[in-house]
């Protein structure tokens, strides 16, 4: 691991900072402000029982993340990447489709409202600018704060996640809980499963109904560390993925209190036994696993669950691409908004 050779904070950490710093009253005030754009999509949802979440990087995690919440109330939810849906597309006749890009102005963005022209009545955004193209196109969910200027997503991904709490509020959902996780943050202590990590050359995160938030923190770290960090379902990562574990790949598990628990915790004996360094996640409520470094939280699903652990996480991947990348936060081959394909 290499360390930063100076005491000042990378330039593109300190915007990152900044971000994380309102996220938690941006994401409040965005839920309160969503209602009447919320109960619309709400209606468009018990009308067609179908949702297409189409979105890129963070955008797609948070759509990933969200599906299970939409099928719990017997929706059909998919989350598919805008990039798949341009070239084998699904349907999107008689379906919700809620289209999340955080500045509306992404590529693949402007060429599917191009190419289907303007999507179809049940065709909806989300985004953090509102007058973006994407609101400009669409009725649209825009969240409070403005577009987020800093690279990886932080913000965005917290105030993504809060809009589609207000949409599950008006299908039915008690967003008390969830909003309490904002409201009342948890910080527990990273610095054990920062240390399990030091020696690794590669981290690979996971989930069963948190995977979508497995997702979102393994592009972050790719994104901060410029190490190949990537996300594998549960499931996924059993099937064959298992051969490549070992001291120098890290595993990071999101557990909450939810049905999957179990296979979670089967999951970190199993990587653990493997010779990886394991760090759970853990909001299940459960005894804390054997062998391997817990980062508790209370128990909690869902939303809740998402927002305890969010901003740990965010913290977690900010200080594990610190201690290897001088200047982390400022990106070398990308830039905060795709604009080529």
């Amino acid at each position: 691991m290499t360390a930063m050779t100076t005491s000042e904070r990378p330039a593109g950490l300190v915007a990152i900072d900044r971000e994380m710093a309102r996220q938690a009253a941006d994401a409040i005030a965005s839920v309160r402000g969503a209602a009447p754009r919320a109960a619309e999509i709400a209606r468009s949802l018990k009308a067609t029982g179908k949702l297409l979440l189409l979105g890129m990087g963070g955008s797609h995690a948070v759509g990933r993340a969200v599906e299970p919440l939409y099928r719990a109330h017997g929706i059909d939810a998919v989350a598919l990447p805008l990039s798949e849906q341009l070239g084998q597309p699904l349907s999107i006749e008689d379906k919700t489709i809620l289209v999340t890009s955080q500045s509306g102005e992404s590529a693949e963005v402007l060429r599917w409202f191009g190419e289907t022209n303007g999507g179809t009545p049940h065709t909806f955004g989300l985004t953090l600018e509102g007058g973006s193209f994407l609101a400009s196109n669409a009725p649209s969910l825009v969240g409070v704060g403005g577009t987020e200027k800093a690279f990886a997503a932080t913000r965005s991904l917290t105030i993504s996640f809060a809009l589609h709490l207000a949409v599950l509020a008006a299908l039915g959902d008690d967003p008390a809980d969830a909003l309490s996780a904002l409201e009342n943050p948890q910080a527990p202590d990273t610095s054990a499963a920062l240390a399990a990590l030091t020696d690794v050359r590669s981290v690979v995160t996971s989930g069963r109904r948190l995977q979508g938030l497995a997702e979102a923190i393994g592009l972050g770290l790719t994104e901060l560390s410029r190490l190949p960090c990537f996300s594998l379902e549960g499931g996924q990562l059993r099937h064959g993925p298992m051969e490549m574990l070992g001291p120098s790949v890290g595993v990071v598990l999101f557990r909450g209190a939810d049905a999957t628990a179990g296979l979670v915790r089967a999951m970190a004996i199993s990587a653990a036994e493997a010779g990886s360094p394991v760090v759970v996640f853990d909001a299940s409520g459960e005894a804390a696993i054997d062998g391997v470094t817990t980062i508790p939280f209370a128990s909690a699903s869902g939303l809740a669950a998402i927002f305890a652990m969010l901003p740990v996480a965010q913290s977690f991947m900010i200080a594990f691409a610190a201690a290897r990348v001088e200047n982390a936060g400022t990106p070398v081959r990308s830039t905060k908004i795709t604009r080529s394909e």
